[in-house]
């Protein structure tokens, strides 16, 4: 039987094996706008991403942090969909919080990123360290094709609340 323990385990570990996340904002009259990003997080409570100034998501940001962001498996099977669904607050990254972000951005070297400076996200370059400090975690309670999920006994897709 999957318990609640072992669906917060199934979001860390989608988490995990993803270097994206589909990140959703909304324009200053509420036109929403959707992204992939890079990201890293180290307490899965904070997601840190480079982003251009000008990048429409960003300027969004600057206007209404309120975001919401996807992590999902794209490789499984049809009808076995996988995904960590956060809403957070994000925002553009400066001072004392620059140093953190420095220190979790691009995540571990198996990632396969390159590490950031402080020169390459504050004036004169024209990127940005982002920080969403997420506010709620669900996943889409996983369950086989026309079967009830285990936990719920619903058989339909649905979302349960998690705690990464």
């Amino acid at each position: 039987m999957i318990t609640v323990d072992d669906l917060d385990a199934h979001a860390r570990s989608l988490i995990d094996a993803n270097l994206y996340l589909t990140l959703g904002t909304a324009d200053a009259n509420g036109r929403p706008w959707v992204s992939p990003v890079y990201f890293a997080t180290a307490d899965y409570a904070e997601f840190y991403w480079v982003s251009a100034r000008d990048a429409d998501h960003s300027r969004n940001i600057a206007r209404r942090p309120q975001v919401s962001m996807v992590i999902f498996d794209s490789q499984v099977p049809a009808y076995h969909g996988r995904a960590v669904y956060l809403s957070a607050t994000a925002t553009e990254l400066s001072g004392r919080d620059l140093d953190r972000g420095i220190a979790v951005y691009p995540g571990p070297a198996t990632r396969g990123a390159t590490g950031i400076t402080l020169d390459d996200v504050i004036a004169p370059s024209p990127y940005r360290l982002y920080r969403a400090d997420v506010t709620q975690a669900s996943v889409l309670c996983p369950r086989e094709p026309r079967r009830p999920c285990p936990l719920h006994a619903i058989n339909a897709d649905h979302r349960t609340p998690v705690h990464p």
